[in-house]
């Protein structure tokens, strides 16, 4: 054998992987002829495809002969690979095969509205994942309020969902996902609009009529409300970037959802430095819940999507 470095150039092919297999089976059964019978082939062709494997190693794999059968150095370490790779092998097989027989029915989530419009796309890339994964996995997409979130998740009727935090519940398992950053918005048909926020003080905000969201809201988004002149409801932030667009309403959006507007001149936040809250969302499954293929398979993707942009 040639005392140069191995290389492997190319791909693995089925040839390669059927010699490695071969090898593995010689080293476990401690020699070509205890491997004849496990392997259903002669002992001479046994012979023939260790010294082609060796040819594509350039490397000298064991000692053969009346002194019997041992793995040189180099031999010991190519065992060692081989049984990592057949191992990784094995385990892409499994998995494949179920996925295909079983990643199939249907995915049930529930979201809180309008954190489509996020920059960091983490569900979006997690359902192309999912869908590649299991082509007939049928995903129904619910926007509802989170305490319903909460309750679809406990009860069953949902497998997951996306809600902000606002109080733990023993029953959920909690997987954080985004901040998002709100602010108190006016659009340009509001005296706001070309106000001086220089001069502006948050105590004159009490004479604007507000509108207030009719969900469960965090501590702190409470506490910026609590100034404001309630006036109207919303029960979603659609609902609310209606009234605030009238102008004749203040109201809280997340920046995300705002930024069209802004970037159209129709919006602009009221004292960005004094009025604006941060709101933690969470991915929420049910502790202790039965096994679900297609559940399990999307969180694992979800959180695959770390430092990747999104929802």
């Amino acid at each position: 054998m040639s005392s140069k470095k191995a290389t492997l150039t190319g791909q693995l092919g089925d040839v390669h992987i059927r010699l490695l297999r071969i090898f593995r089976t010689v080293v476990e059964c401690g020699g070509f002829s205890a491997a004849e019978v496990e392997l259903n082939i002669s002992r001479s062709a046994i012979s023939i495809a260790i010294a082609d494997l060796e040819g594509h190693l350039s490397m000298r794999l064991c000692h053969r002969g009346r002194s019997g059968f041992s793995l040189t150095d180099e031999g010991q370490q190519i065992y060692d690979a081989v049984l990592q790779l057949l191992s990784s092998l094995e385990s892409f097989k499994t998995q494949v095969n179920a996925i295909n027989t079983e990643l199939k029915g249907e995915l049930n989530i529930g979201i809180t509205d309008n954190l489509v419009t996020l920059h960091h796309m983490r569900i979006t890339q997690t359902l192309a994942k999912l869908k590649d994964l299991g082509p007939d996995v049928v995903i129904n997409i619910r926007m509802i309020p989170p305490n319903d979130i909460e309750r679809g998740v406990l009860d069953g009727r949902l497998h997951t969902g996306v809600i902000p935090e606002l109080r733990p519940l023993a029953g959920l398992d909690y997987y954080p996902l985004y901040q998002e950053d709100s602010r108190l918005y006016c659009s340009d048909l509001h005296p706001l609009f070309t106000a001086d926020q220089a001069t502006l003080k948050p105590q004159q905000l009490a004479q604007f009529d507000a509108v207030i969201p009719a969900y469960a809201q965090t501590a702190e988004t409470k506490r910026q409300q609590k100034d404001l002149k309630a006036s109207a409801t919303a029960t979603d932030r659609e609902g609310i970037a209606f009234l605030i667009l009238s102008g004749r309403y203040l109201g809280f959006l997340p920046t995300h959802c705002a930024e069209r507007w802004v970037e159209q001149g129709k919006m602009r936040a009221v004292l960005p430095h004094e009025k604006h809250y941060v709101t933690s969302y969470s991915a929420i499954t049910r502790k202790g819940a039965r096994p679900h293929l297609i559940r399990e398979t999307y969180m694992a993707q979800l959180k695959q999507q770390d430092g990747v942009a999104e929802q």
